[in-house]
């Protein structure tokens, strides 16, 4: 038989649905038709949460009193295996694949996709409308904004000189594309509307409207000639 831990400190929506063996811990709330799969974890404690209190929880109910909750909002589909961590904030309209992980003080906008495998490891800044595939990394303290693709296997880092004392977090302005496995270097920001084609590693800041290509990434076109080409292709050119 399949069971559900449910904080008694949470709220949770009448029409939210549970696959089974699911986990709600601390003050977590979750919206109206949210849809949890098999086997989440909504509201884990974050390291911080336990060194506070110098212990490692025996049972369940140890586990809740250690979190502060998390906030899903309402439509959100979270498919089986995935771990969401106290202290995030999700919009409505969330879809993820399978095993997602999402760390303590991130936070998701509207209408957003999250694929399988990807990790958004503490304090990460989603906007809205955004589309990460499948097994992307995402930092501490990168940031994305609205109307963002993200391909497959795109790996974002926070340190140029691993392992240092000093992260400088990635900016990815609105409206880009990040094709599958890119690699951004620690403190780049990729400028409004800019692509960085699949495969490429990004070294150093990209100016607005333009394509990227290559290793180390170099300009290789405009963003206004990358959309003519996209034209031609959907029409079979």
């Amino acid at each position: 038989m399949l069971h559900n831990y449910v904080s008694k400190k949470a709220i949770i929506h009448p029409t939210v649905c549970f696959e089974g063996n699911n986990v709600v811990l601390g003050r977590s709330e979750i919206g109206e038709k949210t849809y949890i799969g098999l086997n989440t974890i909504i509201g884990y404690p974050s390291k911080k949460s336990f060194s506070e209190k110098n212990v490692m929880p025996e049972d369940i109910n140890e586990l809740d009193s250690l979190s502060q909750g998390t906030r899903i909002g309402s439509m959100c589909f979270i498919r089986s295996g995935s771990i969401i961590y106290e202290d995030v904030l999700i919009g409505n309209n969330l879809t993820t694949g399978h095993n997602v992980l999402i760390r303590e003080g991130s936070r998701i906008g509207e209408n957003c996709l999250i694929g399988t495998g990807t990790m958004l490891d503490g304090s990460v800044k989603i906007g809205n409308n955004v589309k990460i595939q499948s097994g992307v990394y995402l930092p501490h303290e990168t940031i994305v904004g609205d109307n963002v693709f993200i391909g497959p296997y795109a790996c974002v880092t926070n340190d140029r000189y691993p392992v240092s004392e000093k992260l400088r977090p990635v900016t990815i302005g609105n409206g880009c594309i990040i094709g599958a496995n890119s690699t951004l270097i620690a403190g780049v920001s990729i400028g409004d509307g800019s692509v960085v084609a699949a495969g490429s590693v990004v070294t150093r800041d990209i100016p607005p409207n333009v394509v990227v290509v290559g290793v180390p990434a170099r300009i290789y076109a405009s963003r206004e000639e990358y959309e003519r080409k996209r034209v031609r292709h959907e029409h079979g050119e």
